[in-house]
């Protein structure tokens, strides 16, 4: 009896059956072998060909392949969560931010406008001490007072001028700033009359008015701040000078000279003086007249 060939038992000529015919003429493809080929022919979901090779594409080509696509698995509500969860992530603010903030803003204290302001503050004691050596007649200790003073008066005007500039405004340079001009200004004063080199009701002049405007301003100041004015700064500047040179042992008509600068000192001291308590005064009435006006805004 002749027995079943091989192909039709499922041996192995049977997988050459997709290769080409058998010599009896074409042989009926195996379940796998259909499956498979239609697997390779069928379109991919962009319908631009095969979606895979033949049978001899590498393995690890399909492997790359396949991780480099989505996967399938994440849904397109999953990845849009994803996403808005990173960017809520990039858009927040770190914990401890504002902390790390005001840390910064408390260092900024030690910038160089606020270094001079102390670099003055450290000079008034200096200065007393070389004024009133050897009795406070010596000129080399004189000349050495003075440039002291002169040092703190130079500072003056740039630490003010770079903190504008560069932003350095701080509340402790608003508050030691005045605190050092009248400091460095009042100890030679006081340290002149004590001498005898300078009238003391010139010193009470001046440092009255020191005084009293540094307190208008703060009285004033939930109306408005009161600028410097020009005359203001002549003052200031004229004061200086008058000082410097009765802090020097001058002579002669240098001697004289400095007497005059000191009246024109205390002249523009007065009157600078009367302009602020003017415009203190106009500033007040402008706030009050505000104020009255906003609250009957209010109640109408």
């Amino acid at each position: 009896m002749t027995g079943a060939p091989a192909s039709a038992a499922g041996g192995p000529s049977g997988a050459r059956r997709s290769e080409g015919p058998a010599s009896g003429g074409p042989a009926p493809a195996s379940g796998r072998t259909l499956a498979r080929e239609a697997r390779d022919t069928a379109p991919d979901a962009s319908g631009n060909g095969p979606a895979r090779g033949d049978a001899s594409t590498p393995a690890d080509t399909r492997a790359h392949a396949e991780a480099a696509a989505p996967s399938a698995s994440t849904a397109p509500g999953d990845a849009g969560s994803a996403g808005t969860t990173v960017a809520q992530g990039a858009t927040r603010a770190p914990r401890g931010g504002k902390i790390a903030a005001a840390a910064v803003d408390q260092a900024s204290v030690w910038n160089i406008a606020n270094l001079l302001t102390m670099l003055r503050l450290l000079l008034v004691p200096a200065f007393v001490m070389l004024m009133l050596a050897d009795g406070g007649y010596d000129p080399a200790w004189r000349s050495l007072a003075w440039a002291a003073f002169a040092v703190a008066m130079i500072t003056d005007l740039f630490d003010g001028h770079l903190a504008r500039t560069y932003n350095l405004v701080t509340d402790f340079g608003k508050i030691a700033d005045p605190i050092a001009d009248k400091a460095i200004m009042g100890a030679a004063l006081i340290c002149l009359s004590a001498l005898g080199d300078l009238p003391w009701w010139v010193t009470g002049v001046i440092l009255g008015r020191e005084l009293g405007i540094t307190l208008l301003r703060f009285l004033v100041i939930r109306y408005g701040v009161i600028p410097a004015s020009r005359g203001g700064k002549l003052k200031t500047l004229t004061q200086g000078v008058a000082v410097g040179m009765y802090v020097l042992a001058l002579t002669g008509w240098l001697a004289t000279l400095r007497w005059w600068v000191m009246a024109a000192a205390v002249v523009l001291t007065v009157v600078t003086g009367l302009d602020y308590v003017k415009q203190a005064i106009v500033l007040r009435r402008q706030g009050i007249a505000e104020r009255k006006a906003a609250l009957e805004e209010t109640e109408a």
